[in-house]
């Protein structure tokens, strides 16, 4: 079981952020169905992004990595072949619920494995539709072990909007290739519309259109996606871990962030100054921008007066129950925070003890939340399971280090 020292220090220093991890995949899906070849630039190396490469190659597409870019030659001309396949997403909820639709494109059986808490998170839209469209699945409880065969049919989808926006933006992949027109209609409030607008973003450069009215979208049949070059943008969620620090003191210049971007987490920004700037109680909605939440929280800890956040309840289905996983340890590090079924309060203090072992639940965004926390903290803090960061950062730790950040391995006995 790995462990690490992180030194309270403030961070200095300027960095270029990772791309972002929605775009990546977005953009390796849409060059793996379009005809001839495209390059990706900007890839960043993630268990989940090499997750979707891996599955986009098993489709068919041939991928290979350049030194600066990925070169994509795409599938449409003979889309995904009827012979079984087996798609392992790791722990990557985006590759699971934007391939399934991809699978169903061609006759044949697909089989999805994954690890971690991957099983656990919900695929009910996709099985009403299999219900609805005679398409046959086979599941295990609590472990991805999916099994699908059929096809995807045009027509009418309806879904609900409130559980996750990657079951539509899997469906507006798909949806354009089949042959005849096909409608989606939202039939409940649309969380995380951002991430929506990005799939639509990203399908109109290669190529693809869709009418999106409101919660209505209209989409073509017998499209083609068009191969091209394409430039990943940085990543605000990850960005966000270096805003926040410098909203507790840190000075770190931020590279590759882009003003107008689409990413629902681009909030971060606004969120930060509300909080810099008032001691009101202030509200945070995660509903948007669910992956910046934890360390937001960190954040909340050490500023004056009460944050309530709200609207979190998703929060407890991702790597790990991420609600209570960031309010269990920011309160052995002093934090006060109360945990509601979709919400957290915190009620701000004017410092974090150190000097005591912290968890990441082997999860991503909780590790690299408690590593910005430890910066403020008043003695060094140790974190359990701190390798976890590879699955959207890999990095995470020399980026920390190039700024001054100071850690090292800890094991009991040493």
């Amino acid at each position: 079981m790995s462990r690490i020292k992180i030194y309270p220090k403030q961070l200095i220093g300027t960095i270029k952020i990772p791309p972002s991890k929605s775009m990546a995949h977005r953009g390796i899906i849409c060059a793996s169905l379009a005809e001839g070849t495209s390059r990706i630039y900007n890839i960043d190396f993630s268990d989940d992004i090499i997750a979707t490469i891996a599955a986009m190659e098993t489709f068919g597409a041939v991928i290979k990595a350049q030194p600066d870019y990925l070169e994509i030659t795409g599938i449409q001309q003979e889309l995904p072949t009827p012979m079984p396949k087996t798609i392992d997403c790791n722990e990557s909820g985006s590759t699971l619920r934007f391939l399934i639709p991809i699978a169903l494109l061609s006759p044949g059986t697909t089989k999805f494995i994954g690890a971690g808490n991957l099983g656990k998170r919900p695929l009910d839209p996709y099985y009403e539709i299999f219900a609805n469209q005679g398409i046959s699945y086979n599941d295990k409880k609590d472990i991805l072990d999916l099994t699908i065969t059929g096809v995807l049919r045009p027509g009418e989808y309806r879904l609900r909007g409130d559980i996750s926006s990657q079951f539509i933006s899997g469906l507006l992949f798909a949806l354009p290739l089949l042959n005849g027109d096909s409608k989606i209609i939202i039939t409940t409030d649309l969380e995380s519309k951002a991430y929506v607008d990005l799939t639509l973003e990203i399908l109109n450069d290669f190529g693809i259109e869709i009418i999106n009215h409101d919660k209505t979208f209209t989409i073509k049949g017998r499209q083609r996606y068009k191969s091209r070059d394409y430039t990943v943008e940085g990543d605000f969620s990850q960005g966000a871990f270096f805003l926040s620090a410098n909203a507790l003191g840190s000075h770190v210049t931020t590279v590759d962030l882009k003003e107008n971007s689409l990413q629902g987490d681009r909030i971060v920004v606004e969120i930060l100054k509300q909080m810099g700037l008032s001691n009101n109680p202030t509200t945070i909605d995660a509903s948007g921008c669910p992956d910046i939440i934890p360390i937001l929280t960190v954040v909340a800890a050490l500023s004056q007066g009460t944050t309530n956040i709200i609207n979190a309840g998703r929060l407890r289905i991702k790597e790990c129950d991420r609600l209570h996983a960031i309010a269990v340890e920011l309160r052995k590090l002093g934090a006060k925070i109360t945990e509601g079924p979709d919400h957290l309060t915190i009620q701000g203090v004017t410092e974090l003890k150190g000097g005591r072992e912290v968890w990441s639940h082997k999860d991503h965004r909780i590790a690299m939340s408690l590593t910005i926390a430890a910066t403020v903290c008043d003695k060094p803090i140790i974190l359990k399971d701190y390798e976890c960061v590879s699955k959207s950062y890999p990095q995470f730790f020399e980026d920390f280090k190039a700024l001054g950040g100071e850690f090292h391995e800890w094991c009991m006995g040493k």
